[in-house]
């Protein structure tokens, strides 16, 4: 540079940890966004066989969409999912146990199909009385839990969801928001804990597939600066 010059002042770079951090907000962000969408797809989906055999019934000033389920239902089950699928891998990365389990995509499809399966069993199949039906779900949810995780902190965070969403739905039903018809586990049916543990696993899995892919995808682009 010839003496006497300046130098014009070039944009300010972040450093590493400064753009390691944003991108990985970014990263957070749309997983959750994407785990929202799928959660309010699926919600409207297996609401939508629940209310056909008349599982569950809303009060008609309340019905208020083409797939008639309550307004709330899909926002609520998307922001649980989204919770849900953020959780999973936190977990996962706090106790040092990442999960390793058929991690791959193919995976994550026949875990949903069987998730859908198990709900679409809930409504259709025909038991003699609710216990033979909730024994057979459970059994079902924990298939599906061996078959695509086989973790201990899956195991116990599904449990867990499935206990705290079964609480939240019997206050619900409780305050007269909307009713399970034959009821035999006080105000809901004796199964529905085993939906929500099979879904706690469902997207669990879902989160812990898409926090890989955006490992890989920070991986990469390390490996290219």
């Amino acid at each position: 540079m010839v003496e006497g010059e300046t130098e014009l002042p070039g944009p300010k770079k972040c450093g590493p940890y400064i753009s390691s951090v944003t991108s990985r907000s970014v990263n957070l962000m749309i997983r959750g966004v994407v785990l929202f969408l799928i959660g309010v797809f699926l919600a409207l989906v297996l609401n939508l066989l629940q209310i056909q055999r008349n599982v569950t019934l809303f009060p008609p000033d309340v019905i208020a969409s083409i797939f008639s389920s309550a307004w709330w239902v899909p926002p609520c089950c998307g922001t649980a999912s989204a919770v849900i699928g953020l959780l999973y891998p936190c977990i996962d990365r706090h106790l040092g146990e990442p999960h390793k389990f058929k991690r791959e995509w193919s995976s994550v499809m026949r875990c949903v199909a069987v998730f859908v399966g198990i709900n679409h069993a809930s409504a259709k199949v025909d038991f003699d009385n609710n216990i033979q039906l909730s024994l057979t779900l459970a059994a079902l949810s924990i298939g599906l839990w061996w078959t695509f995780d086989r973790s201990r902190s899956g195991f116990g965070l599904g449990v867990g969801i499935a206990f705290l969403a079964t609480l939240v739905t019997q206050l619900l039903v409780y305050n007269g928001v909307y009713q399970y018809t034959s009821p035999d586990f006080l105000y809901v049916r004796s199964w529905l804990p085993c939906i929500f543990f099979a879904g706690g696993i469902t997207m669990g899995n879902i989160g812990r597939q898409l926090a890989l892919y955006e490992c890989k995808v920070i991986a990469e682009k390390s490996h290219q600066e």
